[in-house]
């Protein structure tokens, strides 16, 4: 059998609203509903962020903890995956919410350019991400806007700064960071498989090219990651209606190359995370 592959929903993200799609959930309650219906189309982790009630992004730990409860309850067994990134805070607001204990948390290891702003991970917050992981035995999800964030993942992976099993994703389409480029893709592979062969990683597609990075991915070997919070599309002039359509898309890609999608048990297992407890 080909080895399953792990795909992951990002349902909300920062940037999003419901006036760029109504299917983007953005109360806790919706969220809670939308990860459901992604779940059972064959999603086995859920990236997270929270809204407040207008819509901008917060790492309210409050919220998150509101939302994990639901997840839990509604979703057993998925791989929980909470947020520290950059447009939901500042400093170690960025992490308030780690203390909650999910299974997985997103770290940035770099800066880099975003379409209007720097994207800013100076070095001590990152140590102190990576800190407060280990301290709660979070298994970091490294997201890599450039090159040197996968070289720098695997080095503190080496020194064992980051806790858990090294899982590196590889986003693609930025404007001003990492374009879907797929030379550019297809060395990026070659360094986790040379330099970090024991690592899982997977890519994510921003806007049109999540389809794309999608398909990349799957026919590699790697895992993926769909979501309205990357793309709220299923083509130019069609809105996607749900997260878990998105899914379904991942989902036959995997079946087109004969990859099976990974169920939340699998996706433990793969990825080295601690088991759910009865």
């Amino acid at each position: 059998m080909s080895k399953p592959c792990i795909i992951c929903v990002a349902i909300t993200g920062s940037v999003p609203t419901k006036a760029n799609n109504p299917a983007v959930p953005i109360t806790v309650e919706e969220q809670i509903e939308s990860t459901h219906e992604a779940f059972e189309a064959g999603a086995s982790i859920a990236h997270c962020h929270v809204r407040n009630d207008d819509q901008t992004p917060t790492s309210d730990p409050e919220r998150f903890a509101r939302l994990v409860e639901g997840l839990k309850k509604h979703c057993p067994g998925m791989i929980i995956q909470l947020s520290t990134g950059g447009r939901s805070g500042a400093g170690k607001e960025r992490g308030g919410m780690l203390p909650l204990g999910p299974d997985m948390a997103s770290l940035s290891v770099g800066s880099n350019n975003f379409p209007t702003r720097v994207y800013e991970n100076p070095p001590d917050l990152i140590d102190w991400l990576a800190s407060e992981m280990r301290r709660y035995e979070i298994t970091p999800e490294i997201e890599a806007f450039d090159l040197s964030h996968i070289l720098h993942a695997i080095r503190l992976h080496q020194q064992g700064v980051l806790y858990g099993k090294l899982y590196v994703q590889f986003v693609m389409g930025v404007k001003n960071a990492m374009p879907a480029d797929r030379e550019v893709f297809d060395f990026y592979v070659n360094i986790m498989r040379t330099r970090a062969p024991e690592a899982e990683w997977c890519a994510a597609g921003i806007g049109p090219n999540q389809i794309v990075v999608n398909e990349w991915a799957i026919a590699a070997g790697g895992h993926t990651r769909t979501g309205l919070e990357d793309n709220m599309r299923l083509d130019k002039g069609t809105l996607a209606p749900s997260n878990a359509a998105l899914v379904r898309r991942a989902a036959d890609l995997c079946e087109k190359y004969e990859r099976p999608v990974a169920t939340w048990q699998q996706a433990r297992e793969i990825l080295g995370l601690r088991p759910v407890a009865a």
